[in-house]
């Protein structure tokens, strides 16, 4: 038999990119970033979310390196959009700060890493390149406050799947937000009666005696 055949080295590997902010600087760093090195091919630039919407309809990158906060169509409502259309490329947020709720929402919509903007420009190309590979980059504070948050949320909505109807749970929300009935009744789509006997029924079933226990219910239990 003759020698087999020479294995021929792969290929590298790379990461297309479409990059997002409203300011020229962060942008034209981010671009300085990623130029000449291996493995990194940034298709497009913009300086807004309906121009990213846009980019990444036409070029379809593996990641997009989206700032949070933006004039108009922010970070979070770019990727509402994209999610709603069913592509696939992956979204790093970057951003200066982030809060509970605006972590929260980037777990929802299944955001793949979080880089905020005084991190070491070494931990951007680590974020970029596990969020590639099918991994998450996360900001683990903000992260770990909002798991811990969704994580009670959903223990309370099982907890009181046998005790309270859909209906009557979104009443507790809607109820511990501080609308009032006729506000609630407006949101379900019932009528102010209507609202007053699932709330009458909900003090029953929980055993509270009026809206503020109820709202400190809904906070205890995560449902708010």
């Amino acid at each position: 038999m003759g020698r087999p055949a020479a294995v021929r080295e792969q290929d590298v590997v790379t990461v297309t990119l479409v990059l997002v902010d409203d300011h020229p600087l962060i942008l034209d760093g981010l671009e300085g970033l990623f130029a000449g090195r291996e493995g990194y091919d940034v298709l497009a630039r913009c300086a807004n979310g309906e121009d990213a919407v846009a980019a990444v309809r036409q070029s379809c990158p593996d990641i997009l390196i989206l700032n949070l906060r933006m004039p108009g169509m922010d970070g979070l409502a770019v990727v509402r959009a994209l999610k709603q259309e069913g592509i696939a490329t992956r979204v790093v947020v970057l951003t200066s700060r982030l809060d509970e709720d605006e972590a929260l929402e980037c777990l929802r919509l299944g955001v793949g890493g979080i880089v905020l903007k005084d991190m070491d420009s070494r931990l951007i190309l680590q974020c970029v390149d596990k969020v590639a590979a099918g991994e998450a980059w996360l900001e683990k504070q903000s992260f770990g406050r909002a798991l811990e948050h969704l994580l009670r949320r959903e223990a309370g909505v099982q907890n009181l799947a046998g005790r309270l109807s859909e209906r009557e749970l979104q009443a507790v929300r809607l109820c511990a937000d501080g609308l009032s009935n006729a506000e609630i009744a407006k949101c379900l789509s019932l009528t102010e009666g209507t609202v007053k006997t699932h709330l009458h029924n909900i003090y029953q079933k929980l055993g509270l005696k009026g809206r503020a226990e109820l709202t400190r219910f809904a906070l205890d239990n995560g449902l708010v």
